[in-house]
C-alpha cells in the first residue's frame, strides 16, 4: 500500500519489485500522478499490477478490513508502537495473512508516513541500513520488504490461531466513539486531544483487539454518556433549586 506518491515512476518499479516475487494486491492512496506513462516504464512487466491496482481516496478507505497494518518508517521515533526489523516482521505478517487480510504501508517518498498513517499501524518496520544515509528509495524499500517476505514464507508453518482481531473499520468506529465521550465528559480540558488520542491508538496497537471486545468497550462509553448526561440534568435540576431560594 502506497500513500501519496509523488513520482509515477516509483509506483512502476514497486509493481515490479511485488511481482517479482509474486506480491500482487497493491493499493494507492491519493497518488499525484496515475494511470501514468511513467509508472507503466518502470513497471516493466509488471503491468497487470498496475492494471489491478485499487486507487483510494483515503487511508481508512484503502485499510477497509485488514487486521494487522505494518507501517515503513525510516526513523527511530519516540513512540510505544511496536518495531521490527523486515526479518523479525515478515513471520508475524504471514501468520496474521493465512486467515485474514494485512497491509505493508508506505508513506510519501519526501517524509514517510504521517502521524495519523502511524496511528494506524499496529507494527512499525525499519530496514536497517547506514546511520548516516538511511533513507531509501521507495521502490527500493517495497522490494526489500517483498523479499523478506518471500524469504519468510519459504519456511513459514502456519499456527492455530485463536486470536480474530477487529477490522480497521471496528477499531475506528470505536476510536470516534472514544473521542466523542472523553470529549462529552470534559476529559480533554486538561489534556491535548491529538496528543492523548494518539498514545491511546498505540496503547490499543498492543492490546490487538478483538471484535467482542471492541463492542464491550463501546457498551461501556455508552453507558458512561448515559451517566454522565443523568449527573449534567441533575447538576441543572440543583442549579434552578438553588436560584429559586
Amino acid at each position: 500500500m502506497l500513500s501519496h506518491t509523488t513520482h509515477p515512476g516509483n509506483i512502476g518499479a514497486a509493481a515490479r519489485a511485488m511481482k517479482a516475487m509474486g506480491l500482487q494486491h497493491l493499493y494507492l492512496v491519493n497518488p499525484r500522478h496515475f494511470p501514468d506513462a511513467q509508472a507503466s516504464a518502470m513497471a516493466a512487466g509488471a503491468d497487470d499490477v498496475l492494471q489491478n491496482a485499487v486507487v483510494c481516496a483515503s487511508i481508512d478507505e484503502a485499510l477497509q478490513g485488514v487486521v494487522y497494518t505494518v507501517g515503513m518508517t525510516a526513523r527511530l521515533r519516540d513512540i510505544s508502537i511496536e518495531m521490527k526489523t523486515p526479518r523479525e516482521a515478515m513471520p508475524l505478517v504471514l501468520q496474521q495473512a493465512a486467515t485474514q487480510p494485512v497491509a505493508l504501508l508506505f508513506g510519501t517518498e519526501m517524509s514517510g508516513l504521517t502521524n495519523e498513517e502511524t496511528g494506524r499501524s499496529q507494527l512499525l518496520v525499519n530496514i536497517p541500513a547506514n546511520p548516516d544515509f538511511s533513507s531509501l528509495n521507495l521502490a527500493a524499500a517495497v522490494q526489500v520488504m517483498a523479499y523478506e517476505l518471500s524469504v519468510a514464507a519459504q519456511s513459514f508453518v502456519p499456527s492455530a490461531q485463536s486470536l480474530q482481531p477487529a477490522t480497521h473499520e471496528q477499531v475506528e468506529g470505536y476510536f470516534a466513539h472514544l473521542e466523542k465521550t472523553l470529549y462529552e465528559i470534559g476529559f480533554f480540558t486538561t489534556q491535548n486531544p491529538a496528543r492523548m488520542m494518539q498514545r491511546l491508538r498505540r496503547l490499543y496497537a498492543r492490546a490487538r483487539l478483538e471484535p467482542d471486545e471492541v463492542n464491550i468497550l463501546r457498551g461501556i462509553l455508552s453507558v458512561t454518556t448515559e451517566y454522565n448526561g443523568r449527573l449534567k440534568t441533575r447538576f441543572d435540576e440543583d442549579q434552578k433549586h438553588v436560584q429559586k431560594h
